[in-house]
């Protein structure tokens, strides 16, 4: 009887960001506008890049899926943390705590492969222009991004799950803006060692084995640049590559230090101010760093906003 009653818990209760009243308006705006800047922004980039002709290329298939991505992990984070704001106790169901986390993993771990990916791409764009449309053919853009969401999804539910067999006590307060994996662990009342290890050997399997990827391609392409004789294919080269590297560096920085490293070594407000960059600020990011200071990206916005203006008028 005792032990059925420790697994009674049937919903859990987030914090939040702060505690301040004063503060609940000004970051309710601020963060609505960032959940609302990153949701056009990718929805934008999802809709261009599959309707202009200009943007069938597999750079931009890997966009559109980068953006999806964004658009998935922002989602499942956003609209639950502005609730936060506007009521007096933001309580979410056990189900749906299971569910929120299980979507940020998938998410979250496909964004880090589908960046590798793009770093393959920059590298056989850089490395190897005259063979870049055979060797990322249509057949391996898909295997690319397919394989990933597959393979997360399973990591996900594994993990999810594991998560949600422990046992929980009477404390139900996750000290979080979302339902994180290592803000539960410590709410566990039974032995967590065991999902713990888990959690961080698939994390940093996922870090390492894409981050290697990208070191390797960033490699081959520093070494293709420091070989051009021209100063303005080398300026194109590095321009190319720039926004990827700005976006993987703080990507990967925020990964490491949230699932990198023990459940001791955390602490509650510093993972807040983390999380809140790599879930909300990043997704915000993404679509004006890589895309929409882009000659054909801005092309082909402009076009479809003339007929857009032509259909309305």
């Amino acid at each position: 009887m005792e032990e059925h009653n420790l697994t009674m818990v049937t919903e859990f209760i987030l914090l939040g960001i702060t505690d301040r009243p004063e503060l609940q308006a000004p970051l309710f705006l601020l963060f609505l506008a960032i959940y609302l800047t990153s949701l056009v922004g990718n929805l934008g980039m999802i809709v261009l890049t599959q309707v202009d002709s200009r943007l069938q290329t597999p750079m931009y298939f890997l966009l559109r899926h980068l953006a999806v991505t964004n658009l998935g992990y922002s989602t499942a984070v956003g609209p639950k943390m502005l609730e936060n704001f506007v009521v007096e106790q933001n309580t979410i169901s056990y189900y749906d705590c299971a569910t929120q986390l299980a979507f940020i993993a998938v998410f979250l771990g496909s964004e880090l492969f589908i960046l590798s990916a793009m770093s393959y791409d920059r590298y056989v764009a850089i490395c190897h222009p005259l063979m870049y449309t055979v060797i990322m053919s249509p057949r391996l853009c898909w295997v690319l991004v397919v394989i990933p969401y597959f393979y997360c999804t399973f990591v996900s539910l594994l993990i999810t799950t594991k998560i949600f067999t422990l046992l929980f006590c009477g404390n139900n307060v996750i000290s979080h803006f979302y339902c994180d994996s290592l803000a539960l662990l410590s709410l566990a009342c039974s032995d967590t060692y065991e999902t713990e290890m888990i959690n961080l050997i698939l994390a940093a399997f996922h870090l390492l084995s894409s981050f290697l990827m990208v070191l390797v391609s960033y490699l081959l392409i520093s070494v293709a640049i420091l070989r051009m004789n021209s100063t303005e294919g080398r300026r194109k080269a590095f321009s190319t590559c720039g926004f990827h590297l700005t976006v993987v560096t703080v990507f990967y920085g925020t990964s490491i230090f949230m699932y990198g490293q023990p459940k001791s070594g955390h602490s509650g407000d510093t993972d807040k101010v983390v999380s809140i960059f790599y879930t909300l600020a990043i997704p915000m990011l993404n679509p004006l760093i890589y895309s929409f200071r882009n000659k054909d990206v801005k092309y082909a916005l402009q076009k479809v906003w003339r007929k857009t203006l032509r259909y309305l008028l």
